[in-house]
């Protein structure tokens, strides 16, 4: 498995039998989503910044709805959970989606909204990376995503949707998020993608590791 940060909340995660799926192609953020081809995409809901499909090359098959779906060798695992902390009144709802990739389980939160609850972190399980966003303003706050990392210790820990490069979106950057976290356990990667040594590596560590990443 080879996991690339695109930026916001998108990523690409490649299988080791070539399969690949991007997460949450944007637009209208004051970003250029990066050229990329994919087998498949997941939106986690219709708001520009997390549907941009036709940014992604390759006509690959769009995930947008809850369920159990899979491409290739990847399964994956859609719930809906709330964009705000009023049960969706505010923003509607978003996916949360779960990916069983070379025998890791990935879980992408979308633009969770809604704290942390028993019945949100039962069904998203143990996993070995957690892709959430630390922003605030139209997600969890730093301290709301540190209490999903605490409720479901997983192995791996990567923000996302927060202010970087270009971004316009009145959110809040990384480093609030960081601070939440002994210094040891947080690594800065001075790439944007992790390869399958990186992310053996990582899933071995007796504790939480949060990785932040340098996009080029």
């Amino acid at each position: 498995m080879k996991l690339k940060w695109l930026g916001h909340s998108s990523f690409l995660l490649v299988a080791s039998d070539g399969t690949s799926v991007v997460t949450d192609p944007y637009s209208g953020i004051g970003m250029a989503f990066p050229s990329v081809r994919a087998d498949a995409v997941t939106v986690s809901h219709s708001h520009t910044d997390h549907n941009n499909v036709k940014g992604v090359g390759g006509d690959p098959k769009v995930f947008s709805t809850s369920g159990e779906h899979r491409i290739g060798s990847v399964g994956i695992y859609c719930f809906e959970a709330s964009h705000d902390e009023r049960g969706g009144a505010r923003r509607g709802k978003t996916l949360v989606t779960l990916f069983e990739i070379d025998g890791h389980k990935v879980c992408h939160m979308g633009d969770i909204g809604e704290p942390c609850s028993e019945l949100v972190a039962n069904k998203i399980g143990h996993v070995d990376i957690l892709l959430i966003p630390v922003g605030g303003t139209y997600t969890v706050t730093a301290e709301g995503a540190k209490e999903y990392v605490r409720r479901l210790a997983p192995n791996v820990v990567i923000p996302m949707h927060y202010k970087e490069g270009g971004c316009t979106l009145d959110i809040q950057g990384v480093d609030s998020f960081a601070a939440l976290f002994n210094v040891e356990d947080v690594v800065c990667v001075r790439s944007d993608e992790l390869n399958e040594d990186d992310i053996d590596k990582f899933l071995s560590s007796d504790t939480t590791r949060v990785i932040i990443f340098k996009r080029s």
